[in-house]
């Protein structure tokens, strides 16, 4: 395993759109669904941090976001964010694909997430706080956006030394 295979800031391939997974898609994808969670674990034993990875962060344009929170792994099929609170909070955002950088940005501070997991049976989930945050950053992701595009302005970058 080796986290060069999550693709840094300035990779064109960041900002395509990722396409929908069908259903027959699935048993072709389970290695790379794998590999986004071993990075998970991979990325936070050696920075510390890290809950989640969107496909195109290993070059996959497939809408699958992974996630391993409180040691519990998950994988959202074709996510779709909504009911989005008006209050939004503010804080530093930092992504696997460039750790050394903290992007100060505004979230809302709660939203709604449905998805499929790996069965393609149908989930919803109501977010709040640092989960809405986290769902709204990988969910990004799939559609190209990264942290940076969404600074509050060109003051809110932190370079942060990881061997500190």
């Amino acid at each position: 395993m080796s986290l060069d295979k999550i693709l840094k800031l300035g990779n064109q391939q960041l900002y395509r759109i990722a396409e929908e997974v069908k259903p027959g898609e699935i048993s072709g994808l389970k290695d790379s669904i794998e590999l986004m969670h071993s990075l998970i674990l991979e990325f936070r034993k050696k920075y510390g941090v890290g809950r989640g990875i969107a496909a195109p962060q290993i070059g996959l344009l497939k809408r699958i976001i992974c996630l391993n929170l409180d040691g519990l792994k998950y994988t959202l099929i074709n996510p779709d964010l909504h009911n989005f609170s008006h209050e939004k909070m503010e804080l530093w955002d930092d992504c696997m694909s460039f750790p050394n950088l903290l992007v100060k940005v505004k979230r809302h501070k709660s939203c709604t997430v449905s998805f499929m997991d790996e069965n393609f049976e149908k989930h919803e989930w109501n977010l709040s706080d640092d989960l809405s945050e986290l769902l709204q950053h990988e969910y990004d992701h799939l559609n190209g956006i990264l942290a940076t595009q969404r600074a509050l302005d060109d003051k809110s970058f932190w370079y942060k030394d990881l061997n500190e």
